[in-house]
């Protein structure tokens, strides 16, 4: 049982109230899909839960959202507040862009509201530095301000394994992770490519562009697109970011088109993720959220046929104890298929 975010990898907390499943605040849950998320109260992220851990854990949570009095439902979603702080998201049958709007619109505006708030904060301390006597020195708010500069284009912003590397379970070395700082973020690019992902991702790193493709340029998007995102976005942005998936047909689809040269109107800079409209912005860190719980849930068909092999081939040795010796050799010889 995992207690920290898959995404900001910040704790996700505790709860007392479900019993199967003690890890949360907040618990967003599928009963007719059996589907279980812990949402991150720092990030707003979705983190789908690992399948042995989720049926009884769904199955109290429906028990608990019923008999708790603090809920408000509309026809797909309805959210209940327990009163021991709890809070639990059901999920019905909603329409494909509501789901989204729930899952994604919290930590969009959030992030909206705080940058509007360090916007405030920066022009307060501008004014306070120019309200100071003269006696201040200018050289020591100069350095400073230089100081602040390159650290934010030093800082590491993201580290993402690339390569092979601690794919076959042995340990990851410092080769296998790539360091992205600033200039990679405001470098990124979406651009086509042959492969099934559809698309690949070229940023700068120092002097030269670097290049990634397959399972590393969805590896790399899904940790840099989040940071051209800091900002968040309006209720509207978001609106916006949905339909467009919408239109599309698919989030993989989306990312494909994206990456397409002519294929949208800003196409001036070719697959320049930081010049691309903030609604598109959003649509591609939605879409890549949307990948990665898909190969989760593909991760459970590989469970779920893996169980059923090995339940198939328990069956047939049974069968075969309650069979006369021999009975293999007359088939194989005078059976017939079908």
């Amino acid at each position: 049982m995992y207690t920290t975010c898959m995404f900001c990898k910040k704790h996700l907390g505790s709860n007392e109230v479900v019993e199967s499943f003690p890890v949360g605040r907040r618990l967003a849950f599928h009963a007719a899909r059996g589907r279980l998320w812990v949402v991150c109260t720092k990030c707003q992220r979705w983190n789908l839960t690992p399948l042995e851990e989720r049926w009884e854990a769904v199955e109290d949570c429906e028990r608990l959202f019923r008999e708790t009095p603090m809920r408000s439902s509309t026809e797909n979603i309805g959210i209940a507040r327990h009163r021991e702080g709890l809070d639990l998201i059901r999920i019905g049958k909603p329409p494909r862009g509501e789901f989204a709007a729930w899952r994604y619109g919290d930590q969009f505006r959030r992030r909206y509201r705080l940058a509007a708030l360090d916007g405030v904060g920066s022009l307060g301390f501008g004014f306070a530095i120019i309200a100071l006597p003269i006696a201040f020195p200018t050289s020591l708010a100069i350095a400073g301000a230089w100081a602040w500069i390159a650290w934010s284009r030093l800082r590491p912003l993201a580290k993402v394994r690339v390569g092979a590397g601690g794919s076959d379970g042995g340990p990851v070395t410092p080769e296998d992770v790539a360091v992205f700082r600033l200039r990679a973020l405001r470098s990124m690019r979406l651009l086509p490519d042959e492969d099934e992902l559809g698309f690949m991702v070229e940023v700068k790193k120092g002097r030269r562009k670097a290049g990634f493709r397959g399972e590393d340029a969805r590896r790399v998007a899904a940790a840099l697109v989040p940071r051209t995102n800091e900002r968040g976005g309006s209720r509207r942005s978001i609106q916006l970011a949905v339909h467009e998936i919408e239109s599309a047909g698919h989030p993989n689809r989306f990312l494909t088109e994206v990456a397409k040269p002519g294929a949208r109107k800003w196409t001036g800079s070719v697959g320049l993720v930081g010049r691309m409209p903030v609604p598109t912005r959003l649509a591609l860190e939605m879409s890549l959220h949307e990948e990665q719980e898909r190969r989760a849930l593909e991760g459970e068909l590989w469970i779920l046929e893996q169980a059923w092999k090995e339940a198939e081939e328990i069956a047939a040795i049974s069968d075969n104890l309650l069979l006369p010796a021999g009975t293999d050799a007359f088939f194989d010889r005078y059976g017939q298929d079908g």
